[in-house]
């Protein structure tokens, strides 16, 4: 008999309470094959961010658990985590005046044998990844001095090169135009053709329904919904997830679309 393959990703019955004793995830379950780009939506303050903090244990699990290939990240060094599963944050907060193939070079991070000691190896797939990104002409510019739509790709490339299973993208596309929106978008879906899954999270629904092969919708730290954006994403769950009313359909190419109308809750 076959051996069952486990899920790449398994979150299980996951909650995060601050010391406030807020829950900002509150029993989340679900689990994630190979290969797919995921979108992770839901209105600010839903649990997102703190949710992927958990799954690569930049925040300590309060309770539940969360599985890569089969096995608990709670007992694992963030080293080790950091070779299954790659973040790429939402902006570059401090970037310390770092080139781009500086920048891209620290995701080899986890592999490299000496502190700054990179090896033909670490360079080559430093140099592959700012290619592959587009981002090989810019290699001596500081990072800080690039454009947004620049800077996500850089990220993006920086955490390519640590070859991880999960890679885990918090609001790519929020300070970008439309051209780069479809432009990062597009180059995180061609992560996705081998064994790497991709998890965005994201607030632009129409374009996570476009490019996602699943997606997970969350409210007030709960997993509302999930799976295939087609089937998922309604009027009704629009309504009950954002207080919006919202028309949802598919384009002539069969694409599906969300065009919010009114906001119909209480009061701000």
């Amino acid at each position: 008999m076959d051996e069952v393959k486990a899920p790449l990703l398994e979150v299980r019955d996951l909650c995060k309470t601050y010391e406030n004793g807020y829950r900002a995830v509150d029993g989340v379950s679900f689990s994630l094959p190979e290969g797919r780009l995921v979108g992770l939506i839901g209105p600010n303050g839903c649990g997102k961010s703190t949710m992927m903090k958990c799954i690569n244990k930049m925040h300590q699990i309060t309770s539940g658990d969360v599985l890569i290939d089969g096995v608990s990240v709670k007992g694992q060094t963030p080293k080790q985590i950091s070779k299954q599963v790659a973040n790429v944050p939402a902006e570059l907060k401090n970037s310390f005046g770092l080139s781009v193939s500086d920048t891209v070079m620290l995701g080899r991070y986890p592999y490299l044998r000496n502190l700054w000691w990179e090896t033909d190896e670490d360079e080559t797939e430093a140099v592959d990844a700012m290619k592959k990104f587009g981002v090989y002409g810019l290699r001596d510019r500081r990072i800080d001095m690039l454009s947004s739509g620049e800077r996500q790709r850089v990220l993006i490339a920086k955490a390519y090169v640590q070859k991880p299973r999960l890679m885990l993208v918090d609001e790519p596309t929020s300070h970008l135009d439309m051209k780069y929106k479809l432009n990062v978008m597009e180059y995180l879906k061609g992560l996705t053709g081998g064994n790497m899954t991709v998890l965005v999270a994201e607030h632009d629904i129409s374009l996570m329904a476009r490019y996602c092969d699943i997606c997970l919708i969350m409210k007030k730290g709960h997993l509302v919904a999930s799976g295939d954006p087609k089937k998922v994403i309604t009027e009704d769950l629009i309504r009950d997830v954002y207080d919006v009313e919202a028309t949802v359909g598919l384009d002539r190419e069969g694409e599906i679309y969300v065009l919010p109308k009114r906001y119909v809750g209480k009061d701000f």
